[in-house]
């Protein structure tokens, strides 16, 4: 059993309310646009981390995760790209990552919209954790936490944190 926390779009920043939900998690996923580079090193000292880069991104980040990540965990076939559309609405190249990888679970980043929906076309569950960073139009902050165990996504949950600060200059 693996209980995962997913995250994106953190544009060079992660609220301090964050923090303390890592130690209640065994992996940490960062479906992109990272920012600083800091950021992945500072999270990697905390907790085991996957994740691809966004476009936003610059090289030092683009050096430390692809541009996409198939993977299996616990059984489950997960596809990760960050730029990846919406349930029957896919971007071309996650598209053509789904033909190829077959995943049971797709995550992408990129539009600051949560979204957690199953594609009964495509025959998958699509998770988009919206944004944590304070950059974008998103007013509050949010993560996806879940399980993997056993070939199944289990106790999926959504948390919000404080509503992002809007500057009206």
């Amino acid at each position: 059993m693996k209980k995962i926390i997913l995250i994106s779009d953190t544009h060079s920043f992660i609220p301090d309310s964050f923090w303390k939900y890592l130690k209640e998690a065994d992996e940490l996923w960062h479906a992109g646009d990272v920012g600083n580079v800091d950021i992945v090193d500072e999270l990697k000292k905390l907790i085991p981390l996957k994740g691809v880069y966004g476009n936003i991104d610059g090289d030092m980040v683009r050096k430390e995760f692809p541009e996409y990540k198939a993977m299996i965990v616990q059984g489950v076939k997960i596809l990760m790209l960050h730029i990846g559309g919406k349930p029957y609405r896919y971007s071309p190249r996650m598209k053509e990552l789904i033909k190829h990888y077959k995943p049971e679970v797709i995550v992408c980043g990129h539009s600051h919209i949560l979204r957690v929906e199953y594609d009964k076309r495509a025959k998958l569950l699509y998770l988009n954790p919206g944004a944590l960073g304070r950059n974008g139009f998103h007013k509050v902050k949010t993560f996806l936490r879940f399980t993997l165990h056993e070939g199944k996504v289990s106790d999926m949950e959504v948390i919000e944190l404080e509503e992002r600060a809007v500057s009206m200059s």
